[in-house]
Order: structure tokens, then sequence, then C-alpha cells
């Protein structure tokens, strides 16, 4: 496998039941052997995708001293701006060639949360910032729920499991501008290696290549959507989840080639994830003579709090 395999959520979406298990089989084994696929017929159409290009290239082109006043003391990075070099991998002192912004979870009235998701920041130079981010949010969010149905499906879990989970969640939408590089980068890289924490994560196209994804051999391979694509990865939580059976597969941002160094990337990832109170005990489902339990018991909010701290984004 030289590159992440393409499945079609119009399969799964249609009223055939061949083409829905086609769906299903394909995306369950794609994140059993490289845990990436590119995914097309998603419902972020492309007039979103260009207004919040737009509108996150104009935030991050505002002045550095106008940015940090929406850096909130406090709030672990969960809302608002996080300055360049702040975050780095788990495992590296270096930070990583990055700025960007977290929108989060407005959930709903009768959402019954057993926590207190922070207020989103708005961003008064920019009048269309915050509305055009929470659309987006809300359509990766729809993506997500349905991803998260074939592969309950592919577990043997009822299809719709994760949806208490999933809608509501404590997800994040996380636009990311590495800016120019200007000098040598002493052992940083734009991300280092890397798995996610959350359950799964929806990125859309970036404006450059640079994403790598290492295969179970230890090559690592581009992963390079077409444009009409979201590329959508396993993350840490359904990994434990699954107790393995799905790969969070380590993947990272290399730095370009030194005469495109001039040339910023952006990129926006939604992480999805589940409500703290979400039980990530490894599923019966997964668990077998040859696979026995490989993980403690911890629910969402727990795991997400130890990779805060270790990622350097929260103090202990």
């Amino acid at each position: 496998m030289n590159t992440i395999p393409s499945v079609n959520l119009a399969d799964f979406l249609s009223n055939d039941p061949i083409l829905k298990q086609k769906f299903v089989n394909e995306i369950g084994s794609a994140y059993e052997e490289i845990g990436f696929v590119a995914l097309k017929n998603h419902f972020l159409d492309d007039d979103l995708v260009k207004k919040l290009y737009k509108e996150v290239k104009a935030f991050f082109a505002l002045p550095t001293e106008t940015k940090k006043k929406y850096e909130i003391e406090g709030l672990g990075g969960q809302r608002g701006y996080i300055s360049f070099g702040k975050e780095h991998a788990k495992g590296k002192k270096e930070g990583d060639l990055k700025e960007f912004w977290h929108f989060g979870q407005e959930p709903d009235p009768d959402a019954n949360l057993i926590e207190k998701y922070p207020a989103n920041i708005t961003v008064n130079e920019l009048k269309n910032f915050n509305t055009t981010g929470m659309k987006a949010y809300k359509m990766l969010e729809k993506t997500g729920i349905y991803v998260l149905r074939a592969l309950a499906i592919y577990i043997g879990l009822d299809e719709y499991y994760f949806d208490h989970w999933g809608s509501n969640g404590n997800s994040i939408l996380r636009p990311i501008h590495y800016p120019p590089i200007t000098e040598e980068p002493k052992g940083a890289v734009r991300a280092g290696a890397h798995g996610d924490i959350n359950l799964i994560t929806l990125l859309m196209g970036a404006s450059t290549g640079g994403l790598q994804v290492q295969r179970k051999d230890g090559k690592w391979i581009d992963a390079i959507p077409q444009e009409d694509e979201l590329v959508i990865n396993v993350g840490d939580m359904l990994e434990r989840h699954t107790n393995n059976k799905l790969r969070s597969t380590i993947h990272k941002v290399i730095n370009p080639p030194k005469e495109q160094w001039s040339k910023p990337r952006y990129s926006i990832p939604f992480f999805m994830h589940p409500r703290s109170d979400m039980k990530l005990n490894c599923l019966e489902e997964c668990i077998t003579a040859d696979n026995p339990k490989q993980y403690e018991d911890i629910t969402a909010g727990e795991f997400l709090h130890q990779r805060l701290v270790e990622i350097g984004l929260i103090k202990k």
C-alpha cells in the first residue's frame, strides 16, 4: 500500500444494502491495515471550504499582538488562539512550527452533558470568522457520525452505538497555520510524528503537501487526497476502545524542500471527541484469545487530560 485508500460515503448513504456493506468493509479493513482513508461525498461543500480558508488566512494575517489577545490563559488551549511553537509531539521537546485556533462544541440545549464546555472566543476583527467556522464544524461532525456508524457495524455493534457519544461531544476544529520557514529548523518539524488523541480525525485538504503516514513496516508514505476528499484517520481513543483492532497510525507533517520554505501551509483538522463520560474500556467484541484485553479502563475525559499534559498544552 503506497497511498491511503479512497472510499465513497455515497455508498453508505445509498438505499442499496450491498453498497452500504461494501463501504463498511472497505473503511473497516483500511482502518485495520493503515488507519487512514480519503473520503469523498461528505457533507462539506466546496463553497463553505473556500469561505473558511478565506477567514482562516485573514485571521493568521492579523498582527501578532492582535492574535495574542485571543490566547486565553487557563483553558489548556481548548479555545481560541495557540501561538507559534506552543505544542509539541508526545515525547518531543521541540515545539512544532505552527500556530493554530480552536473552535469547540456549542451543544444542543437538551444535550444533558455532565460537563460545561468553555465558550468559543469571538474574533472581533473578522465578522464572519466564527459563523463560518461553526458551520464547517457542524458539517464535519455530521460526516464523522456516519463514519462511526459504519465502524460500529464493522465491529459488530449496533449501527447507532456512537451517536450519543459523538453528538455534542468535546470535538475541536483546528485551523492551523505553518508560517514560511526562515532559518534552518533545529530538530523541529511542522508537526512531529504523533497519533491523534480522539476517536477519529477529519482533515480538510491542506494548502500544500507534507502529510505522511507510517505503514506497519515502518515506511512513510505521502497522504495526498483528491481536492474533494477528506482525509479521515483513527485516533488513540478508538484504537484503545477497539483493543487495537482499528489502528491509530503515527503521522507527521514534514518540512518542505528548502526551495519551498517561503510558502506558508494551512490545514484544518476536525478532532472528533466523544462526551467526556464515555467509557473507553476495551469492547468485548474486540477481545479474543489471540488478542486479550490490552488497556486499563478509563473515560474519554480522563484520557484527554493525560494526553494534553503530555503534549504541553496543560500543566500537571
